[in-house]
């Protein structure tokens, strides 16, 4: 039983008492309450029903430590727009692009006063102004947010001093295209700075695993003349295992890179990959599986390269280097404090834009 549910039945048995006894002085003094008390309760009862009974709080809102209501608007625009971006990071994307100076906190404060402080409550308000306003936004696209896996909880915390000190690799699968087949996904991140590599392949063996850091992870570390010193990997067969006749093991030592594994049933271990998978798969492939019908690997490829540079040179990351920067803002800065970065020009008409 709740406080409230006790204090409405307390209520009641006055009430109850009263009507028992035929007598509502003497109901009074049994339960130790005035006759006021009792017509108070009474007349909420005959106004309100069983609802006049609930304690009313007395405190008014204190509306001149409010937000500016044009940036209760923006807010609230941008929960459309994103419903499933958290308070830290909408309050990292409204200082980045609208110059808005807004804590986490004071975001969640806005949020709180419309009802909409989950996930889930920002997606059905999603749904009503969508359905209000005639826009299209189908069933399945909601489910599949609202169904999105719980980010992973890590034990501990991974050893990375600077850019290029630790690589974080994984296998991902991304699902099966009718006329594509099996797609699988090589992601890969540095897990000082968060800069992610991504790259699509329909077979899961070592050649996919060795063939992205050798297409899209060196050739960035290089261009910066940063060396990449250690991946970290799961124990999947794709990645091998202190054998040098396997690819992948050839590969790293070919290019003077360690290889770690993590702690069999223990995927927290590389909890930052785990993670950019799901960044990858609510913000991009939910969205481009209902946008486009995909005919060939290499039209997923082209869009998936086009996603990924928005989320290294524009997207604010939360994590524990980044801190509201983009990722690629926190690899140069890094590098420039370990004294190692060369500088180059801009890598993208995005950032020859900012």
């Amino acid at each position: 039983m709740t406080q409230q549910q006790y204090i409405i039945g307390r209520k009641l048995n006055i009430l109850e008492l009263g009507e028992k006894l035929g007598n509502i002085s003497e109901a009074c003094r049994k339960l130790g309450v005035s006759r006021q008390h009792f017509y108070d309760i009474k007349t909420a009862v005959q106004e309100n029903g069983i609802e006049g009974l609930l304690e009313q709080s007395r405190r008014a809102p204190r509306i001149g430590n409010r937000v500016a209501p044009e940036v209760e608007t923006k807010v609230l625009d941008y929960a459309l727009q994103w419903p499933t971006h958290g308070q830290v990071r909408v309050s990292n994307e409204l200082l980045k692009h609208a110059g808005i100076t807004l804590s986490p906190g004071g975001v969640r404060s806005i949020w709180m006063r419309h009802e909409i402080q989950t996930k889930a409550l920002r997606l059905k308000r999603l749904e009503r102004w969508s359905a209000e306003h005639g826009e299209v936004l189908t069933e399945s696209q909601v489910q599949a947010l609202e169904n999105a896996k719980e980010e992973k909880q890590s034990h501990g915390e991974i050893e990375t001093h600077h850019p290029g000190y630790l690589l974080g690799q994984d296998t991902y699968f991304v699902g099966t295209i009718k006329g594509v087949g099996r797609i699988y996904q090589q992601t890969a991140i540095d897990t000082y700075s968060n800069v992610g590599f991504a790259k699509v392949y329909l077979e899961k063996t070592a050649l996919p695993a060795a063939d992205i850091l050798n297409d899209k992870v060196l050739p960035y570390f290089d261009h910066h003349g940063i060396p990449l010193l250690r991946v970290l990997t799961d124990r999947g067969t794709e990645y091998g295992y202190k054998n040098l006749e396997h690819p992948y093991q050839l590969f790293l030592h070919l290019n003077d890179v360690e290889h770690t594994r993590t702690k069999a049933r223990h995927p927290q271990t590389n909890g930052c990959t785990e993670r950019l998978n799901q960044i990858i798969q609510e913000e991009f492939y939910q969205t481009a599986f209902r946008k486009k019908i995909y005919t060939t690997l290499d039209q997923i490829q082209a869009d998936l390269d086009e996603y990924m540079e928005h989320y290294n040179l524009m997207r604010t990351n939360q994590g524990k280097n980044c801190k509201g920067r983009t990722p690629r803002d926190t690899f140069i800065m890094g590098a420039e404090l370990c004294g190692r970065f060369i500088p180059y020009k801009t890598e993208s008409k995005v950032e020859e834009n900012l």
